[in-house]
């Protein structure tokens, strides 16, 4: 059971991806690509998680990767907010 949830959780982790894809490819703006690239990370993060199950000793790791998505949404935020007014 707690494959088919990782496994479905990587599934729309991708899918919210290409959602964000879509939108940096007509806007070409940068909030987009961040949030692709986070979800994409998230999707990552369950890759490795399962890829490690008998392992406990590289989860930190992992959680590397997903503190890293974390922060990417933070640096969207903040570049968004520091654009130049026109």
């Amino acid at each position: 059971m707690n494959e088919f949830l990782s496994g479905t959780i990587f599934a729309l982790c991708c899918v919210a991806g290409l959602f964000f894809v879509r939108f940096w490819r007509k806007t070409r703006d940068r909030f987009f690509g961040f949030f692709a690239a986070s979800f994409f990370l998230m999707a990552l993060h369950r890759v490795v998680l399962l890829g490690l199950r008998g392992s406990d000793e590289h989860v930190v790791a992992a959680y590397l990767i997903r503190l890293l998505a974390f922060v990417l949404i933070l640096v969207a935020i903040v570049d968004k907010n520091r654009a130049p007014r026109k």
